[in-house]
């Protein structure tokens, strides 16, 4: 369960408004929407950056700043290089199918020669990759894997046992791709003679059927694989095919953790590859080098966890020497450690009472590698370059607020993009040292926007919980805040395991519509409790076996000392969340009943029982062997303290948190004789969005706290 993005920058017809105000008609028709810079990559040489622009791929030079042209011309959604940038690879259009998946009809073009090749026959794909040669391009089409020839445009088919709802090759399943973060499940090897992939039997998943009304007689039904917590998961090989051959061989895993391979990760060596894998419980993980002329596998090591480990989100990157950089939190935070390429560890490289969040790469000149870390505080991310033989550190981005970087080639230049929680995103071309060299965009007018209708920023504090943690928070007040009066608080949250919504950064989500609240006299206030990230693994990991149960805990407590405030009513205290933040608006109106007065629930999961097996089991395991850690939990158990004001909201085709969920929540709630309002919007995803859907959804949620809070 991946947090969800809520953006409200719908398009809708713009009303006349008073000025000084933020409505949310301003918001829906985009007068506020900023602007960015898609699709950044650096040449090989160094010195030039391509970005997507409406004529086409556009070259520019990172010394002078100037647009030297387009690379290729047209309207492309997405596009990518083959090593030796000989041809590009380009997306014309697609169809969204989950969170990372799409079919999409794609052109290779030979920049040499001019010559534009349409991928399958221009039939859509899946996932297509260069061979690091760049003869050939792989790609995934009805669940088969295939390859074609750049120079002739023949096509092999590698496999041929690929049948929706029953065998995958190459590509993720569904709860693959939503909880390890990626849908292609194949790699080249370095000297492009082979392939390494993973096939996926899922004919034993438990099939999940939603009912898609749109304007039919008789509905449609869709239909997927499923896996539930403690049901039954693809069986997953790992095969090697040799382009030599024409032949696929299974990889024997049967001697290391094979239950889970999340991971297909090319080395610097050509007849290498790694495979990352994992037992159910993903306490665990084995670094598997594969060598692909044999078959012949090695275990590099293993790391070990006494929770989880974070298998959505493994750092491994092998240097030219076929060393390599391993992201733990072994040591109570995540930092990167140094091992040889036969699994020996040499040394922690980064250290400290702060994460490293992000791995930008490795300069071999300097022997430095580049990295997001959070040292200058738990809600600020910024940039460092670090010398991995002497460890020394160097700070090349702003000091505060959220800092990501994208690198030339040569890391003698980035693209640094910046915001604050008060200042919308600037985008800033830097050398390798940090000095600006010129600042390519900001969004100084959708600030100016905002602060003319008495935008408000947020404040940063610290709330004490129970178990003796300072937790972050944010708090937003009225522009004509009097300390000696009363005011509601409307509390939102997430609060799902290693997530943040208290963070220096541009919200480019709810920020908006929080506003609208504060200018109709509310405050509105942001808790990240124990379960959420960037706060070392104690304080994370501490929900482990029982999701939900501290989570709620601290949200009540920051209730009650925002209650205990001055300037708080403490009987006309909210709360609203979507998804994980859905499920403890759930709680909070339950548990927590004393305390809230009226809370909004969106797709939440309502029963651990329900939800994915990838997700569910890493915190709690499964409910065969933590039955309690499952159902005392629920807020169907609890169903019957429901006293406040509810809105529960869901769509009827979500994907990821099944209606199923609120469903079952409300018969709980019938069941126990209490009132609530329920709105369910007909096929939708998770996301809820479409059309007109985000307006009414947003005035609704409006309407309801207006009402009742």
């Amino acid at each position: 369960m991946k947090k969800l993005f809520l953006t409200l920058t719908v398009a809708a017809a713009f009303h006349n408004v008073s000025a000084q105000e933020i409505t949310l008609d301003k918001i829906y028709s985009g007068y506020y929407r900023g602007e960015g810079i898609a699709g950044i990559a650096s040449m090989k040489n160094g010195e030039n950056y391509l970005v997507i622009e409406p004529t086409g791929i556009a070259k520019y030079s990172y010394k002078t700043s100037q647009k030297e042209g387009n690379i290729v011309d047209g309207k492309f959604e997405s596009y990518e290089f083959s090593d030796d940038e000989s041809k590009i690879l380009l997306l014309t259009e697609s169809e969204p199918i989950y969170r990372h998946s799409f079919l999409g009809k794609f052109e290779v073009k030979d920049l040499k020669s001019g010559k534009t090749i349409s991928l399958n026959d221009g039939k859509t794909v899946q996932e297509p990759r260069f061979s690091p040669d760049a003869t050939k391009v792989a790609f995934i089409a009805e669940n088969n894997l295939f390859y074609q020839d750049m120079s002739s445009g023949k096509i092999t088919q590698i496999t041929n046992d690929g049948k929706k709802n029953s065998i995958i090759n190459g590509l993720a399943d569904w709860v693959y791709e939503e909880e390890f973060g990626h849908a292609r499940q194949y790699e080249w090897t370095k000297n492009s003679d082979a392939i390494v992939f993973v096939k996926s039997d899922e004919s034993q998943v438990p099939e999940i059927y939603i009912p898609i009304y749109g304007k039919k007689l008789y509905p449609e039904e869709m239909r997927y694989k499923y896996p539930k917590a403690g049901e039954k998961n693809s069986i997953v090989s790992a095969q090697l095919y040799r382009l030599d051959t024409g032949k696929t061989m299974p990889l024997n895993l049967s001697s290391f953790k094979n239950y889970y391979i999340p991971n297909v990760i090319q080395t610097a060596k050509p007849d290498e590859m790694v495979l990352v894998t994992s037992e159910r419980i993903q306490n665990a993980s084995d670094v598997l080098k594969i060598n692909t002329k044999t078959g012949a596998i090695q275990k590099l090591f293993t790391e070990t966890d006494d929770q989880w480990i974070d298998t959505d989100s493994p750092t491994l990157e092998f240097l030219e020497d076929d060393s390599f950089l391993w992201a733990s939190e072994r040591d109570g935070n995540r930092h990167l450690y140094w091992y040889d390429k036969d699994g020996k560890l040499k040394k922690q490289i980064t250290k400290g009472n702060w994460e490293v969040t992000d791995y930008y790469g490795f300069n071999p000149k300097s022997k430095e590698i580049y990295v997001q870390t959070t040292e200058k505080g738990s809600i600020n991310k910024v940039v460092s370059k670090v010398n991995i033989e002497n460890g020394k550190s160097q700070l090349i981005s702003n000091a505060e607020g959220n800092n990501s970087a994208n690198f030339s080639k040569n890391y003698n230049y980035f693209i640094e993009t910046s915001s604050t929680a008060s200042k919308p995103y600037t985008f800033v071309l830097k050398d390798g040292n940090g000095k600006t060299v010129k600042e390519l965009q900001n969004n100084n007018k959708q600030l100016q926007k905002l602060k003319a209708d008495n935008f408000v920023d947020k404040e940063f504090i610290t709330i004490p919980n129970d178990a003796g943690d300072q937790m972050n928070a944010w708090i937003m007040k009225p522009k004509n805040f009097d300390p000696n009066k009363k005011y509601p608080l409307f509390m939102y949250q997430y609060s799902g395991p290693g997530s943040q919504q208290v963070a220096n950064s541009w919200d480019a989500g709810n920020a908006l519509w929080f506003n609208h609240l504060v200018q109709k006299g509310y405050i509105v206030a942001c808790v990240d409790g124990r379960g959420t990230g960037y706060k070392g693994t104690k304080f994370k990991k501490v929900t482990y076996m029982n999701l939900g149960k501290y989570e709620i805990e601290d949200q009540i407590t920051a209730a009650k000392w925002f209650g205990k405030q001055s300037y708080i009513d403490k009987t006309r205290i909210g709360m609203f969340g979507w998804s994980f933040g859905g499920y403890m608006t759930s709680l909070a109106m339950t548990k927590g009943a004393d305390v809230f007065k009226a809370g909004i629930a969106v797709a939440p999961v309502t029963n651990w029982r329900y939800y994915d097996s990838v997700y569910t089991e890493r915190f709690m395991r499964t409910p065969q062997e933590n039955p309690d850690g499952y159902d005392k939990n629920s807020p169907t158990e609890y169903a019957n303290l429901l006293k406040g004001k509810f809105l529960l909201i869901h769509g009827t085709a979500d994907d990821n948190v099944h209606f199923q969920n609120s469903m079952e929540f409300s018969e709980a709630l019938i069941q126990n004789k209490k009132q609530f309002d329920f709105m369910a919007y007909p096929d939708k995803n998770h996301g809820i969005y479409g059309g007109q859907t985000r307006p009414q959804l947003y005035q609704k949620m409006t309407d309801f706290i207006l009402n009742n809070l």
